[in-house]
């Protein structure tokens, strides 16, 4: 159970450092070249860890049918996720948009009361609720946005969550090896990013120190924090624990963009960050005690 917490612990880390550092990127990289050069990383450490340990055979396995679920899902929840996201955080500020990010779990048992006809109870309803406070809260503060357009990025942010939450219903009703799944959904946002981008955007060389970031973002933070959390999670029977640590990333994410951003955080946004989070921790632990008691 220690190494268990080990894994979340330092995936937590990992995915806390994504909203500052893709900010500081979007100074001086177009969102897609963004995109694209990350992906690239993340397909290459998952293609040389399906080797070593041979999940790359199940590929075999895969019908025409399956790619196109595969593509089609990596468009979703990875591509589309991604560039909205992405956006989203060069209209707002880091923590801004990570606090947003975090809608997804909402968004997730939308899409599973309607697509997997999971029961809506009480619980989930408050949890809801409590989230559209949170949005309402953010929209409505005082925080300063870099010149953004805060509307636009507020949109942006909600909607990549209700990709990702949607993407991750599919991805469960589907039920792929996680190991090759996750290599070629990578693929189609690395293909998907490249294209659009060399055609609405106008990269620019990629310098130095910078590449150190897209190493990070691509291998690290995506690739290894993925792995790394499958690993937490697998063989445990406190999975809902291990789970609820994820929602440590926007506070950790809100003092980094806070000590090196320099960002502003303004009441909203802390009532923001409770409302969403607790709203789901809410939920979380109100149903994990239905579970025990049964």
């Amino acid at each position: 159970m220690k190494k268990n917490y080990l894994y979340a612990i330092i995936t937590v880390f990992l995915w806390s450092s994504m909203s500052p550092l893709v900010k500081v990127l979007l100074g001086g990289v177009p969102n897609l070249q963004i995109i694209s050069v990350c992906s690239y990383f993340s397909v290459l450490f998952l293609l040389l860890l399906n080797i070593k340990t041979g999940s790359i055979k199940e590929m075999k396995k895969l019908r025409a049918k399956d790619y196109l679920i595969i593509c089609s899902l990596g468009f979703l929840g990875i591509f589309l996720y991604t560039v909205l996201y992405y956006y989203g955080l060069s209209q707002l500020t880091a923590h801004e948009a990570c606090i947003l990010n975090y809608l997804w779990p909402i968004m997730l048992v939308i899409f599973s009361c309607i697509i997997l006809k999971e029961k809506m109870t009480v619980m989930k309803g408050v949890a809801m609720l409590c989230s559209f406070l949170g949005i309402v809260f953010l929209s409505t503060g005082d925080s300063v946005t870099s010149g953004g357009n805060r509307v636009v990025g507020i949109i942006c942010c909600v909607s990549a969550a209700a990709c990702y939450g949607l993407f991750s219903v599919l991805n469960k009703k589907a039920d792929y090896n996680q190991n090759v799944f996750m290599m070629l959904v990578w693929a189609v946002a690395a293909i998907g990013s490249t294209v659009t981008g060399l055609i609405f955007e106008d990269w620019v060389a990629i310098e130095g120190v910078s590449w150190i970031g897209f190493i990070w973002l691509g291998v690290f933070v995506k690739a290894l924090g993925y792995l790394l959390w499958a690993l937490a999670l697998k063989g445990t029977a406190e999975s809902s624990k291990i789970a609820n640590l994820a929602f440590l990333t926007p506070f950790i994410a809100l003092l980094i963009s806070a000590v090196f951003l320099k960002e502003h955080v303004s009441i909203g946004a802390l009532f923001a960050l409770v409302f969403i989070i607790g709203g789901i921790l809410l939920q979380n632990f109100v149903e994990g005690r239905k579970k025990h008691k049964m």
